[in-house]
């Protein structure tokens, strides 16, 4: 190999630094972003309006208000809730990845 070439990281490893990464991101990280992360909720409660919105369909949901329903720890609630978040996110990426990848490969095949 000469000097010129460079050798090339394979997806795999790419896609586990990514995914390592994104993991640390949301399950440790995230506690130190903000105290108020929904940006609509905090300024309906400085203006005032907050009281009169009604709950959403998804309020009683496992992982509603940016926590995992049944944990107490605010710490690991947040934190858990991220990485599920975030492996849901991910699978669905790879799998929307590989759906796209088979048609395109038996598209190439048919033509």
């Amino acid at each position: 190999m000469s000097e010129t070439e460079k050798k090339r990281v394979p997806f795999k490893w790419v896609a586990v630094v990514i995914a390592v990464v994104a993991l640390l991101l949301a399950g440790v990280v995230s506690y130190y972003a903000s105290a108020h992360p929904d940006g609509l909720e905090y300024v309906a409660g400085r203006t005032g309006f907050l009281d009169s919105a009604s709950e959403h369909g998804t309020a009683d949901g496992p992982l509603a208000d940016y926590g995992t329903k049944g944990v107490d720890n605010e710490r690991l609630s947040g934190g858990l809730a991220g990485v599920i978040g975030t492996v849901v996110v991910l699978l669905l990426a790879g799998g929307l990845a590989m759906v796209v990848r088979r048609r395109s490969s038996s598209s190439t095949d048919e033509a």
